[in-house]
């Protein structure tokens, strides 16, 4: 229970200054006139004001309230190497004895997990919350358990009592760290492009010698070694080996005694893109789909066509001198035997033999297709007769055998249950106009198919006439090969009974064919967002084994895919932290990388309380390391030291809730009046004896 007397006027504070003031004027004059009774007259004025400003007894019945202490514990990455975690636990423990033992005190604990993504430690943001959630009143001191390691100093809050911070670690941790200082998004193909690393040791590393071994792994493949040294900046020349995706792993091996291998490897991806393709487009005579073709290729900008045309055969006797028909002689050698390997494409549109192409350079092209080039045949009538590019040492390439027929008329090309399936084909359905009664998309017709047969090993993807094969897939060797049985595909591009996909047709055929990661039939790659992956299994099998997931800790994980569309298989997984993952189903591997090169928790990971030292040292407090033990908590006063060696301190707030507040007049009214009458008669008797 407490007491205080109070003020409580009858009237407004304006008019009880004003009678105040009315009174002391009177009191005043009482003064100057030499009145004997002034002073009792000034106090029967003072027992009228202070009448009319009603001083009152105000009684409150006070709950004592306790002082609260705020704990925050970290338990971001960095604070799980080593011993930490236990460490902290110790601290918290003790601390937590303390603050038992001392009456009128209560511990809030704030753990901290990783922040999402790639925040880092986000410490003082926790503490943030955590003093918004209790009243400033209370608080009379603040522990931060942590290794000092924090990434949010711009959301440092107003504090408003010591602020102590228990370091963990030890005095000689030591620890070596992998550095990817510049790392491009995207890298030409076939061109080199300088990555900048550095391996760095930090702490009281032990001398282990100048030379480490550095470790290079791309896709997930062998990796190659090589002895660097450290503490310097490496100039690395790497040539991305495929276009799209490239993973790439620098590792370092783990040294006896540093804190963590976490670091030790980085891992990068840079998407592979074609500078130029080069195209180069041998049309055997002009017809309508040959421009259908240079139309298709010089729409993109970023291939480089060659177009080669016979324009007069040389059975053809006009009298026109050789010399004449052209400027230059068209350079065949130069093409088909010097620079053949600098063209990703071979196009024969309508290709005959005449002579002009001699048999080895055509054998030339197939055994450009064998070590990894593309070539792609658009067959009209001369593939069926005597002169076909198949009766010449090319034909041992090509996927299919002409039987000697054309046939000539109307049909709708169809997709076959593996075209379904496989990229080039798969979803033109999507493309069609509404299906006809018979089932037939609404693909407008051709009118001319050459009679084929595929090779044993070929991928029939579409049918014409009677189900003959249309379009034929093949690998030959380390190349690829692909025959259309017709000439008529510029039908589509011309919207004839409204046309059809022929453009995204040719653009998928030729991307199949120049080995894009995208329009493989085999293939395993996910999309990352954050923490979670879309994980696409595209395959032409009808059902594919489980995705076994390999997580940074080694962990593993199987996914089950669900069929999305024909031949795509879909699966979404959240990951359970940022790092290098590994998916594989027994035949197709990826690797993927979520987060940045190197997490953020472990781009320093010697405990040090440098970050934390001016916010410390703002309010008295210290910074205690865990290993000298637990610290005493005492009482200090606001404004002084709150830290010594072996101690911390907490200024008591006192604070208190009221229940109950009574309010009662110091005196009746009455009195008062009485009073100033008294006091008046008193002034009058004196001054009439006189």
């Amino acid at each position: 229970m407490t007491e205080q007397v109070i003020l409580d006027p009858l009237v407004p504070w304006l008019i009880l200054w004003i009678v105040a003031g009315l009174a002391l004027v009177f009191v005043g004059l009482a003064v100057w006139r030499r009145l004997a009774g002034w002073w009792l007259r000034g106090l029967a004025a003072l027992a009228l004001v202070a009448a009319i400003a009603n001083p009152s007894v105000q009684s409150e019945d006070r709950a004592p309230l306790s002082d609260i202490l705020i704990a925050v514990v970290d338990e971001s990455a960095s604070q799980r190497i080593s011993d930490r975690a236990a460490q902290t636990e110790a601290a918290l423990a003790a601390l937590t004895a303390e603050v038992t033992a001392r009456p009128n005190t209560e511990l809030r604990v704030v753990r901290l997990a990783d922040a999402e993504g790639d925040g880092g430690t986000e410490l003082l943001g926790a503490l943030s919350e955590a003093l918004a959630e209790e009243p400033q009143g209370r608080i009379a001191g603040i522990v931060l358990l942590t290794d000092g390691r924090v990434h949010d100093l711009s959301s440092a809050p107003g504090l408003p009592a010591p602020l102590h911070v228990l370091l963990s670690g030890r005095s000689d941790d030591w620890d070596r760290r992998l550095i990817v200082r510049n790392a491009p998004a995207f890298a030409i193909l076939d061109e080199p492009v300088n990555l900048t690393l550095r391996i760095e040791d930090q702490g009281a590393a032990p001398d282990l010698g100048d030379l480490v071994t550095l470790t290079i792994a791309i896709d997930g493949g062998p990796p190659l070694q090589f002895d660097v040294p450290v503490g310097e900046d490496l100039e690395l020349p790497v040539t991305l080996p495929h276009g799209g995706m490239n993973v790439l792993q620098f590792s370092t091996p783990a040294q006896p005694g540093e804190l963590t291998d976490r670091n030790n490897a980085a891992v990068i991806q840079i998407n592979g893109v074609r500078d130029r393709l080069r195209v180069l487009l041998v049309s055997g005579e002009p017809h309508p789909g040959e421009r259908t073709w240079r139309n298709l290729l010089k729409s993109d900008s970023s291939v480089d066509l060659v177009h080669f045309t016979i324009l007069r055969p040389p059975e053809k006797q006009d009298g026109v001198p050789v010399d004449e028909l052209s400027l230059i002689a068209f350079p065949t050698r130069e093409l088909f035997i010097e620079k053949i390997d600098e063209f990703d494409l071979i196009i024969f549109d309508r290709y005959r033999r005449r002579g002009i192409l001699p048999s080895v350079y055509l054998e030339n092209v197939a055994n450009y297709v064998a070590d990894g080039g593309a070539v792609l045949v658009s067959a009209g009538p001369e593939y069926a007769g005597a002169e076909s590019i198949f009766r010449s040492p090319l034909g041992l390439v090509l996927p299919g055998a002409p039987s000697a027929r054309v046939i000539e008329e109307g049909f709708a090309p169809l997709l076959t249950d593996v075209g379904q399936r496989h990229p080039v084909t798969a979803g033109l359905d999507d493309f069609a106009l509404p299906s006809t009664e018979d089932g037939v998309p609404g693909w407008g017709r051709w009118f001319r198919q050459i009679d084929v047969t595929p090779v044993p090993e070929a991928t029939t993807v579409m049918t014409g006439v009677g189900d003959r094969p249309l379009l034929i897939l093949n690998r030959v060797g380390e190349g690829r090969v692909a025959l259309l049985a017709s000439d008529q595909s510029w039908l589509w591009d011309r919207g004839y009974e409204g046309g059809g996909p022929q453009l995204e047709l040719l653009r998928r055929l030729a991307h199949w064919m120049m080995k894009e990661p995208e329009l493989e039939e085999e293939a395993l790659w996910v999309e990352p967002a954050g923490q979670t992956m879309r994980i696409i299994r595209r395959s032409l099998a009808e059902d594919i084994p489980d995705i076994v997931v390999t997580g940074p800790d080694g962990t593993e994980t199987a996914l089950r895919l669900d069929e999305t569309r024909p031949g795509r298989f879909e699966s979404v997984w959240d990951a359970p932290e940022i790092g290098l993952y590994r998916l594989t189903d027994g035949t197709e591997e990826a690797v993927i990388a979520l987060g940045p090169a190197a997490p953020k928790e472990f781009e320093q990971t010697i405990a040090s309380g440098e970050l934390l030292e001016p916010l410390v040292t703002g309010t008295g407090g210290g910074i205690i390391a865990m290993q000298d033990g637990a610290p005493d908590l005492r009482e200090v006063r606001p404004g002084r030291p709150a830290a010594g060696r072996g101690w911390i301190g907490i200024t008591p707030r006192e604070a208190y809730l009221t229940a109950d507040i009574s309010i009662s007049p110091l005196l009746p009214a009455w009195a008062f009046l009485l009073l100033a009458a008294g006091l008046i008669l008193g002034a009058w008797l004196r001054e009439g004896r006189r």
